[in-house]
């Protein structure tokens, strides 16, 4: 199972995983372009420190860490996250199942003051998650097929020569009107993606600020999404990265959300 998550803070840590030949922007459609960033190694499963940082617009700074596991089940792809600190939101997990089928995402929140673990229903998808600028909708997937891809135009940014694709979604209640993706030409890694309300004004900007290669896999170190109506940003640091480490399938479930690590 492979896609474009804007996910994985957490899923969207995989917005910028991809990779395949330098090919001309006349022989690409925008689906083709897309689909190409979807199609990316990733490894059967993956382990991550995370550091989220919230920024406020006056500055004011709220760090939470937080502990990732990821699996590929082949037809299913997993995530489960517990935030560690601090202390308010400590033991704190959330987990999220993908599907290759036309299936919903599942997805589940413990909060440890209630007790309680919540199924994240169709209607909260476009709440934002755990304060974050990522609402639960960005942190599921977003299968191929959702949206139309059309390739706008070649341009340049911070060096790098990029495809601009706009893509608009099929349903025409979906929270995004549309989005608009830089994909880095050499290497079809995602480098910016612009997301517009329902007015069709700019509303949220995601950065990709470092990448790295790890076990031949190239994996987003830095990002940033950053709401522009609100002048609020969340970035968000990745660090001691393990790939295919055989992590359990029983890892992903609600026993293990209310148990913690």
């Amino acid at each position: 199972m492979r896609k474009l998550q804007i996910t994985t803070v957490l899923l969207a840590m995989s917005f910028a995983f991809g990779f395949g030949p330098e090919v001309s922007g006349q022989d690409l459609t925008g689906k083709q372009i897309i689909e190409k960033v979807y199609n990316r190694p990733a490894g059967d499963d993956q382990t991550a420190d995370l550091s989220m940082t919230l920024t406020n617009k006056s500055g004011d700074q709220r760090i939470r860490e937080i502990k990732q596991f990821t699996k590929d089940l082949g037809d299913t792809e997993k995530s489960i996250m517990f935030f560690l600190s601090p202390a308010d939101v400590k033991n704190t997990s959330f987990m999220s199942w993908a599907y290759d089928s036309d299936q919903s995402d599942d997805q589940w929140i413990y909060l440890p003051a209630l007790k309680k673990t919540k199924r994240i229903s169709s209607d909260s998808k476009s709440d934002y998650f755990m304060g974050s600028d990522f609402t639960y909708d960005d942190l599921g997937e977003r299968k191929l097929e959702d949206d139309t891809h059309k390739l706008l135009r070649e341009e340049t940014i911070d060096g790098t020569e990029c495809y601009v694709v706009e893509s608009i979604p099929e349903d025409e209640d979906y929270m995004y009107s549309k989005t608009l993706v830089w994909v880095n030409k050499s290497n079809f890694i995602g480098v910016k993606k612009e997301f517009y309300d329902e007015d069709e004004d700019l509303l949220k900007i995601l950065s990709i600020i470092g990448v790295k290669e790890v076990s031949g896999i190239w994996v987003i170190t830095n990002s940033e999404m950053k709401n522009v109506q609100k002048n609020h940003k969340t970035n968000i640091t990745l660090n001691n990265l393990q790939i295919n480490t055989g992590i359990s399938a029983s890892k992903f479930s609600e026993r293990m959300m209310t148990r913690g690590l």
